[in-house]
């Protein structure tokens, strides 16, 4: 009976971490658990074998992946079901280290300040750049997207400071509650006794004054005022269906409202009109009468548009020309084409087969029947509005700091990213799409201009303030509209622009001294038993 009792505790521990983080998380916006979900498996691991941690974890893992992706990712109906649940356990995986990593560490040496924030950002880090694995999504730093204050230090460390506070203040919490419960607290060597991180009641309080010192500084950087030069820009969001966006039967009704909405914006005379990324019922560039239309709209309205689309890129080999680009052209007032973006980083097994004719992927990892892949771009492109120059991230590339971080650093003085989410019903998918792009503009003191086919379309200013979305009847997804403001061009970059993940390189070297530190250890044991 004992042993059906421990099992039980060992499954329901990671299950309530795994559901407290999911619930963190927009749509259920109950951010305030993220501060406490991890206590009940940090409890839980307490003197467990390191195999028992590292399963509890990766059962938690997956249990949060599921509970903020619920089965969204089965819209990719090129990708088959076995290949979606191998897609939860690789996420789950990192979870996994964490335990691994945590169940290491000696019993006497607290969590909150020593171990578990660098290595939980080491992963987190990992999690987001690994190769064609990378998935920057629903990082724990994302849950605060509303917590203005707080989140003024990506400024400095980007998102992953605040997942760095956030899993500090969850291992104190566990410290704390063990010094408690514990019959007979862990005995300390001597060199320890006395000191400051002997005691979970000071590592507690030194992680409050962190906190607020943190939340303090974030309040006085919201009440500065840096109004700078105003741009008017409007966004237009179609509400386009998925399943009719490349039916040419509804080529026309598309295109039409389009037109109409984009007349609707240009009553606020706004410098630049912007549509969401894939919004052209065709390629417009191959296409000469969608071209002369266009044309003929930005002439008549005389202004600047950016329009996403699908284009066969230029300057490519035959071989390559038969697959097309999600692009962003960028018209004048005068109905020219003067640019475009070619998006740079795709989507695995979406837009691109990676290492496609080396790695020999079966059919259960990507089905033979999906057959038309993008073709990337190579090189951030930046494009100018009165004397304004500005970056295009389309879609899932707004997840990737980097790449803000290299249009800023090139000279872009506000963001734009287009994106077409109708591939994932109402759920919660673009509400976390958009704690992510919160980020990106707080991180380099940017304005960022969102433009959704389905929503949410908005305003987001360089501190991370929602200006503005479109709505109809109170609802900002899968409804149709425009929205125009201005928006205040200041000189944009911060240190974090400047110098990137510091933090985070911190904590990798961290990671790896007690991979280091704990092999010696092993070796130096393993010798001194058979002397």
């Amino acid at each position: 009976m004992a042993k059906i009792i421990n099992l039980f505790l060992s499954l329901l521990a990671p299950a309530l971490t795994g559901v407290l983080l999911a619930l963190a998380f927009p749509s259920y916006q109950l951010d305030w658990l993220a501060w406490i979900a991890f206590v009940p498996l940090l409890l839980r691991i307490r003197g467990r074998k390191p195999w028992q941690a590292f399963f509890m974890f990766w059962f938690c893992g997956v249990v949060f992946f599921l509970g903020i992706t619920p089965w969204w990712i089965k819209e990719f109906q090129f990708v088959s079901i076995l290949a979606t649940a191998l897609g939860y356990l690789h996420l789950g995986f990192y979870f996994a280290l964490f335990g691994l990593f945590l169940s290491l560490i000696p019993g006497r040496i607290r969590l909150s300040l020593l171990i578990a924030a660098p290595v939980w950002v080491a992963l987190e880090y990992l999690r987001s750049n690994l190769s064609f694995l990378a998935f920057p999504w629903a990082l724990l730093g994302h849950t605060q997207y509303l917590n203005l204050p707080l989140i003024q230090m990506a400024s400095l460390t980007g998102v992953y400071g605040v997942s760095f506070v956030i899993m500090m203040a969850n291992a104190a919490i566990a410290d704390i509650i063990v010094h408690f419960v514990s019959p007979s607290p862990p005995a300390l060597s001597p060199q320890w006794r006395g000191r400051f991180l002997s005691s979970p009641f000071y590592q507690g309080f030194f992680v409050l004054a962190v906190i607020l010192a943190i939340w303090g500084g974030g309040w006085q950087a919201l009440r500065q005022d840096h109004p700078g030069k105003a741009l008017s820009v409007a966004v237009v969001q179609g509400n386009i269906p998925q399943k009719v966006k490349w039916d040419r039967e509804y080529r026309e009704q598309i295109i039409s409202q389009y037109e109409s909405l984009t007349e609707e914006a240009a009553k606020s005379k706004p410098q630049l009109i912007v549509w969401p990324e894939a919004s052209t019922p065709g390629f417009v560039l191959n296409d000469l009468s969608l071209l002369r239309r266009m044309a003929s709209m930005t002439r008549r309205l005389k202004t600047y548009l950016l329009v996403g689309s699908a284009e066969y890129p230029k300057f490519l080999k035959t071989s390559a020309k038969l697959s097309r680009g999600n692009t962003a052209l960028f018209f004048s007032p005068e109905g020219k084409v003067l640019g475009q973006y070619l998006k740079i980083r795709l989507v695995p097994f979406g837009e691109y087969i990676p290492y496609e004719g080396i790695i020999p992927w079966p059919d259960f990892i990507i089905r033979r029947r999906k057959r038309n892949f993008d073709i990337a771009g190579s090189e951030a492109t930046l494009f100018q509005v009165d004397g304004n120059q500005f970056g295009t991230l389309i879609c899932w590339e707004v997840l990737f700091p980097d790449l803000t971080r290299n249009l800023v650093k090139k000279g872009a003085d506000f963001v734009i990213n287009l994106t077409n989410e109708a591939w994932f019903g109402r759920i919660a998918f673009p509400y976390q799409m958009l704690s992510s792009c919160v980020f990106r503009a707080v991180e380099n003191r940017v304005n960022l201009v969102r433009c959704a086919n389905t929503g949410i379309s908005c305003f987001i200013d360089p501190y991370g303030r929602i200006k503005g979305r479109v709505t109809n009847e109170g609802k900002d997804v899968f409804v149709s509209g425009t929205l125009s403001q201005n928006i205040f061009i200041s000189p944009p970059g911060t240190s974090y622009t400047r110098h990137g993940d510091l933090l985070v390189y911190g904590c990798i070297v961290f990671l790896v001294a007690i991979v280091v530190w704990k092999s010696v250890k092993g070796i130096s044991n393993l010798a001194n038993q058979k002397t």
